[in-house]
Formats: structure tokens, sequence, C-alpha cells
């Protein structure tokens, strides 16, 4: 893959009539994946990590290794309520009076100070507690991540340890290039990711020192 970042889809800004391209993640295995785990990998990654990118849009996957059990990752991950256990930059998050963890929910985030950004509005597109699929997409707010689509999914590729996939694709802005707009959502996922990573292992770290308690 053209990049020395994990997974991303490279080049410039085309013209507006550039025809629509498709990502290749289920082509070549994306950094941070086993060619060992790759074919494992490989249906969801063409089901859940595949877009088809028309004119000034760019999308990115990327892949965190997570040594602790699937169950303590997917805890955090299906936390639509409570991004902020393991997402770096959001302040707080308002939900509607009568939410429901469901499908087509939204919340509200207030993001820190410091980025380019103050909240977002976030809907919940799928929940999948039985294949760890979850995904959102902004649909409001005031930040530069425009029509931004994220899609995560987990697996345990052997005892203890979890591969987190998490690809988005999102509108580049008026002025600014693909490698710009996929340097600021990359900076964003792979610090949450790696918080993730962190929260997770700590999780696991704490119920096996319970359990030699007992």
């Amino acid at each position: 893959m053209e990049s020395d970042q994990e997974g991303q889809e490279s080049g410039g800004r085309d013209a507006s009539d550039r025809p629509a391209t498709t990502t290749r993640y289920h082509l070549e295995v994306p950094v941070g994946i086993t060619a060992e785990e790759y074919p494992i990998l490989l249906p969801t990654i063409a089901r859940h990590h595949s877009y088809t990118l028309g004119p000034d849009r760019c999308s990115s996957l990327l892949v965190q290794r997570v040594q602790a059990p699937l169950p303590a990752v997917w805890s955090l991950l299906r936390r639509f309520d409570t991004p902020q256990c393991y997402k770096h930059f959001i302040k707080s998050c308002s939900l509607p009076a009568d939410f429901v963890l469901s499908v087509g929910t939204m919340r509200d985030v207030t993001v820190v100070s410091g980025l380019p950004a103050t909240t977002s509005r976030e809907r919940l597109d799928v929940l999948d507690d039985q294949g760890h699929v979850t995904g959102f997409t902004i649909v409001g707010g005031e930040h530069r991540l425009r029509n931004y689509k994220s899609v995560t999914t987990a697996h345990e590729v052997k005892d203890g340890t979890t591969v987190v996939l998490e690809s988005y694709v999102v509108d580049v802005p008026e002025g600014n290039t693909e490698e710009d707009t996929r340097l600021f959502a990359d900076t964003v996922v792979r610090l949450n990711l790696q918080k993730l990573a962190t929260v997770a292992e700590g999780i696991s770290r704490d119920e096996s020192a319970r359990s030699r308690g007992q």
C-alpha cells in the first residue's frame, strides 16, 4: 500500500470530475494485520470497511492491537452513550431524555478546547453485539469533519489479543488536500484507539487480579 500510515489510501486531491473509486483495503493487507490474520479478517473488511469514494472524499483504515480479551474491548466500543470513556477529545456527551441504546439514536458531544471543533451531533448507525460491529455518522455540529461516517469492528485473533479495525470516509473541505484531511482524521482516530487499548488492557488486568484474589 502506498503509505507509511496504517491502511491509508494515498493521492492528492483531484478535480471535482474525478470518477468514483473503491478503497482497496480488501485487496491489500493493511499495516498492523499479519498475513495469517488477513484471510480471517477479510470477510469483515470487505463487508464493513469498503467504500466507494466520489469526488473530494477520502478514507482510511486504522488497526489497533489490544492485549485484552474481546469482551473487555467490546464493552468500551459499544458504549455510544459514553464515548469519553476512551475518546481523547470529548469533554462531555449529552443524550435525549428518552435515550435508548439502539440504531438511529443521537448524541451531542462537546469537544475539548484546542481543536478546530466545538460540538458534534452523531447518529448510531450500527450496533451488532454478536458480530462486534459499531458505527456512527456525524450529522451536525461545529467541526471540520463533514459527512464523516465511521465503522469499528473488533476481533479476538488469539487468546487475550484483540484486533480493532476502524475505518472512515469523509469530505475533503474546500481549500484542503486529501492528505491534510486524512492526517487530521487519522491522528484523532489513532489516539482514540491507543487510549482504547490502554483502558481495555487495564480492565483486563483488574479482572485477572480479582480472579487471582478469589
